[in-house]
C-alpha cells in the first residue's frame, strides 16, 4: 500500500557518520583483547575485523549508509553482509573465497577452481543435468539467496522456457565469478516444513559437550568420598588410645605406631591422586590436627602440651559432631555422604547425553528430544558405568528439548519460546512453505520454499528517505518463475489460515509487547499470498526517524478507527477517529473521477496532515525525544499492527480479549517493579506503556461487564507487586477508572487535579512514573 507518492514526502536524508561503526570497533576491540573466555575472544575479533571494513568501505565510498543499494556495483538483489545497526562491510554475503563443497563440485566436473568457471560447467547438458537430479531428489540446501539462482535455471530449462531462462542468465552472468550461483548439496530433502525448532541437534551436541565440570561440586563429592572416611579412620585410630573420653590415657603399643604410619603413608598417596578438594592440608582443620599429632608420636615424639590440647580439642569436636565412627548416627551420615558422591556429576550426565545427541542428524531438529533426556539405561550402564535409572538434570533437558521439532504452537506451549523475538525467528520455515504453495510444480515449490527461508536470514540495512528493504519477489530468479505461480484457490486459504494462527499465537502468548518488525514481514507475507491488503507497520528506528512517514501508516488508523471508534481506546487517548477517517478517504474522489494525478497530491497531502497530527500530540519536541514521542502517537493512532490483525485477518486469543488485558496489565507491574532497581528506567517506562497501550486494546474489545470486571482488579493485582508498584501506577489506574466511567483527560493528559494522569511511554522530561529515582537525561 506504499505509493511512489509516499515516497516523495521525505525530505534529504541526513549524513550518517563513522561514530556508531568506530564506537562498535572500539567495543569489540576490548573485548578482544581482555575477555577471560576464548571463544568470546575470538568472536569479537571477528567483530573487530567487520567492523574496520565496514570503515574503510565507507571512507573509500565504497559504500553508501542508507540506502538500498549500499555497495557500489552491486545491485539491490545481493545480498550485503550486514552487521550490527544495519551497517554493511562492503562485501557479498554470497561473496568471499570457493567453500568447499564448490572445490568438489569444480574438480568432479574438471574445470578450474574458479566460481565463473564452474557457472559456466553448470549451463553445459551435464551441469544442468546434475542441477535437475537435484531438483527432483530435493537434496540441497540454500543457504543464502543466490545459491538458488542456478537451480531456478534449470527448472526454466526444462520447463522450456528458455527465453526466461536467459533473461536470467543476463542478470547473473556479471557477478557468475563473484559470487555462489549454485545449491549447497545435502543427504537428504528438507524436513516437514510443518515443524519447527529453536536448534538444531548439533548445535545442542556442541552446548551439552561444552559443560564444564563444576570446580566446586568436584571438590564436595572428593570430600565425601575420600577424605571424609580417611579422617574417619585417623579418629578411629586415636580413640584407640583413649579412656574416658581423653586420648593418650593409654599408651599406644607397636602395632598401633605401625597402622599410624601406614595411615600417613596412604595420606601422601590419597593427596598426590586427589587433589581437586584441599580442606585437609590445612593447619588448623580437625584432620590436619590429628594427622600432625600422629606423625609426631610415629617419629617418636611426644606431643607437648599445647599440640596435646589441639588433638583432644579436635577428637572431642568430631565425635561431638558426627558421633564415633561406627555408631549407628555416624553409619547412617556416612551412608547418606556416600550415596550423594556417587550420584554422577552433570558433566558426566552431559557426557552421556552428547553421546545420544551424536547418533543423529546434526542439521536439524528432532521429535525426539524427550527421549533423549530419559534416565540412564542397563545398556548405558554396561558402557559408561553410570548408574542405570539417573535422571537426566533439568538444566541438560531445557538445553535439549532447544532442539524439540514440532509444531510453533507446541512450542510455545511448552514454555520453549520466551519472546516474540524468538517466535519470528522459528516462523520463516512455516511461512516458505506455505507462500511456496502458490507454485503448483512441487519441485519449484520445494525451491521457492528453500529460497524464502534463505532470504529471511538476509539483515535489515540502515536505510533513510522511507526506503523499504529489499523483497523477495526482487530477486532476479524469483521474478523468472513468477508466472508459474497460482493464483487464489488451495494457496490463499493455507496462506490466510496460516496468517490467523500466527497472528493468535503472537498476540496470545504475548499480548504485552509490540510484534517484532521480522515477525511482522512475514505476516506480511501471508497477508499478500491470501490476498489480503493488510497495513502492517514496522517499529521506526528513532535515531533514523525524520518525523515523516508512509502512507499505510495512515491507512492503519482509519482501519483502527473502524474497530475502535466509541470505545474505551479512543477516549483514553483522546483521538477522533472521524477525522481520521475523514483524512484517510483523501484522493479517494479522484481516483473514482479518473483523476490520478490529483488524487496523488490529496493522498500526499492527507499522509503529511496525519505526520502532523502525530507532532502535534507529541508536543512538538525535537531530537531524540521528540521523534520518540512522534512515533509512539504514530503507534496509538495504529494499534501498532493489532487492529489490522484484528480486524482485516480476524485474530483473536485463545483465552479471550478479557484474559489478555489482565496479562497486559500483570506485565505492566513488572515492568514497573524493575523501576526501583533501575537507575535509568527509560526503556522500562516504555515497555509499560507499551504494555499498557495492548491492555487499552483488549478491553476496548471486550464487552462491558468483562471490561469492568478487569478494571475492578487492578488496584489488587497492582498490591501483589513489590517495588511500590501500587503507589507508582496509583495515577495511571485513576485515569483508567475515570475513562472507563465515562470522564475524560484535560489536553495536559491529566486529571482530577493530577491526581490521574494519561500513561504514556515517552515524555520530553522526566517521566512521573519515575518519580523518586535520580533524573537522568533521554538516552542518546
Amino acid at each position: 500500500m506504499d505509493t511512489n507518492a509516499d515516497k516523495q514526502l521525505t525530505p534529504a536524508a541526513p549524513r550518517i557518520g563513522p561514530g556508531y561503526p568506530a564506537g562498535r570497533l572500539a567495543g569489540a576491540l576490548r573485548t578482544a583483547t581482555t575477555h577471560e573466555d576464548a571463544g568470546t575472544r575470538a568472536r569479537a575479533e571477528r567483530r573487530v575485523g567487520h567492523w574496520r571494513e565496514v570503515l574503510r568501505a565507507t571512507a573509500s565510498g565504497a559504500v553508501t549508509t542508507g540506502s538500498r543499494t549500499p555497495v557500489a556495483g552491486f545491485p539491490a538483489w545481493v545480498t550485503p553482509q550486514v552487521v550490527h545497526g544495519g551497517f554493511v562491510t562492503g562485501a557479498a554475503s554470497a561473496g568471499g573465497p570457493m567453500l568447499p563443497y564448490e572445490l568438489e563440485a569444480a574438480a568432479r566436473a574438471g574445470v578450474p577452481a574458479d566460481r565463473r568457471a564452474l557457472f559456466g560447467h553448470f549451463l553445459t547438458d551435464r551441469g544442468l543435468a546434475e542441477l535437475t537430479d537435484r531438483l527432483d531428489r530435493g537434496c540441497y540446501e540454500v543457504l543464502v539467496p543466490e545459491e538458488a539462482a542456478l537451480l531456478t535455471v534449470a527448472w526454466l530449462v526444462r520447463a522450456g522456457d528458455r527465453s526466461a531462462a536467459l533473461d536470467l542468465l543476463d542478470a547473473l552472468e556479471p557477478f557468475a565469478g563473484l559470487l555462489r550461483f549454485t545449491p549447497r548439496p545435502a543427504a537428504a530433502p528438507a524436513a516437514d516444513s510443518t515443524l519447527t525448532h529453536r536448534r538444531t541437534v548439533g548445535e545442542v551436541r556442541e552446548a551439552v559437550s561444552a559443560r564444564r565440570r563444576h570446580p566446586a561440586v568436584e571438590a564436595m563429592n572428593e570430600a565425601l568420598a575420600v577424605w571424609n572416611p580417611f579422617a574417619d579412620e585417623l579418629l578411629a585410630h586415636w580413640l584407640e588410645t583413649a579412656r574416658s573420653g581423653r586420648v593418650l590415657a593409654r599408651l599406644p603399643d607397636d602395632g598401633w605406631h605401625g597402622r599410624g604410619a601406614a595411615l600417613l603413608a596412604r595420606y601422601r598417596e590419597l593427596a598426590a591422586v586427589h587433589t581437586r578438594c584441599g580442606k585437609h592440608r590445612r593447619p588448623e582443620e580437625n584432620q590436619a590436627v590429628l594427622r600432625a599429632a600422629l606423625a609426631e608420636l610415629v617419629a617418636g615424639r611426644r606431643p607437648d602440651a599445647r599440640a596435646l590440647g589441639r588433638l583432644q580439642h579436635a577428637v572431642d569436636s568430631m565425635v561431638a559432631k558426627r558421633g564415633r565412627p561406627g555408631s549407628a548416627r555416624h553409619t547412617a551420615l556416612r551412608e547418606r555422604q556416600a550415596a550423594v558422591a556417587a550420584r554422577p556429576t552433570h558433566h558426566a550426565l552431559a557426557a552421556l547425553v552428547a553421546r545420544r545427541l551424536s547418533v543423529l542428524p546434526q542439521g536439524t531438529g528432532t521429535p525426539a528430544a524427550d527421549a533423549l533426556t530419559g534416565p540412564v539405561t542397563d545398556g548405558e550402564q554396561r558402557d559408561c558405568g553410570l548408574p542405570a535409572g539417573t535422571a537426566v538434570p533439568e538444566p541438560l533437558r531445557r538445553v535439549v528439548l532447544g532442539a524439540l521439532s514440532a509444531p510453533i504452537g507446541t512450542l510455545l506451549e511448552r514454555g520453549l519460546v520466551p519472546s516474540a523475538e524468538v517466535l519470528a525467528e522459528l516462523v520463516p520455515q512455516l511461512v516458505s512453505a506455505t507462500a511456496a504453495l502458490a507454485h503448483p510444480d512441487p519441485a519449484l515449490r520445494a525451491l521457492a520454499a528453500a529460497n524464502h527461508r534463505a532470504f529471511r536470514n538476509r539483515r535489515s540495512l540502515l536505510l533513510l528517505d522511507l526506503q523499504h528493504q529489499v523483497r523477495v519477489e526482487e530477486l532476479p530468479w524469483v521474478r523468472a518463475v513468477a508466472a508459474y505461480r497460482g493464483t487464489g484457490g488451495e494457496s490463499a486459504e493455507a496462506a490466510r489460515a496460516t496468517l490467523v494462527r500466527l497472528g493468535e499465537l503472537a498476540v496470545q502468548g504475548f499480548p504485552a509487547t509490540l510484534l517484532p518488525n521480522p515477525l511482522l514481514r512475514e505476516l506480511s507475507v501471508l497477508a499478500a499470498g491470501a490476498g489480503l491488503e493488510v497495513p502492517l507497520i514496522e517499529e521506526l528506528a528513532i535515531d533514523i526517524f525524520m518525523g515523516r512517514f508512509s502512507g499505510k501508516f495512515l491507512d492503519a488508523a482509519v482501519v483502527a478507527g473502524d474497530l475502535l471508534g466509541g470505545t474505551l481506546y479512543e477516549r483514553y487517548y483522546g483521538i477522533d477517529y472521524t477525522a481520521l477517517a475523514v483524512l484517510g478517504a483523501a484522493g479517494a474522489a479522484g481516483r473514482a473521477a479518473g483523476r490520478p494525478e490529483a488524487a496523488a497530491r490529496e493522498r500526499r497531502r492527507a499522509v503529511e496532515e496525519f505526520g502532523k497530527l502525530c507532532r502535534t500530540r507529541a508536543g512538538g519536541g525535537a531530537g531524540w525525544s521528540g521523534n520518540a514521542m512522534v512515533i509512539e502517537q504514530a503507534q496509538i493512532l495504529t494499534t501498532h499492527n493489532l487492529a489490522a490483525l484484528v480486524a482485516l485477518a480476524g485474530i483473536e486469543p485463545g483465552y479471550g480479549w478479557a484474559e489478555a488485558a489482565r496479562r497486559c496489565f500483570t506485565a505492566v507491574c513488572a515492568l514497573t517493579a524493575r523501576l526501583h532497581r533501575d537507575p535509568q528506567g527509560w526503556n522500562t517506562v516504555k515497555d509499560a506503556a507499551y504494555a499498557w497501550r495492548q491492555m487499552l486494546f483488549h478491553l476496548s474489545l471486550c464487552g462491558a461487564a468483562e471490561q469492568a470486571e478487569v478494571v475492578a482488579g487492578t488496584e489488587a493485582e497492582a498490591a501483589r507487586h513489590p517495588g511500590q508498584v501500587a503507589d507508582r501506577l496509583a495515577p495511571a489506574l485513576a485515569g483508567l477508572r475515570l475513562v472507563a466511567a465515562g470522564g475524560e483527560f484535560r489536553a495536559d493528559g491529566t486529571a482530577e487535579g493530577g491526581r490521574a494522569r494519561r500513561l504514556l511511554g515517552r515524555s520530553g522530561t522526566d517521566h512521573w512514573l519515575r518519580r523518586d529515582l535520580p533524573a537522568t537525561p533521554w538516552p542518546g
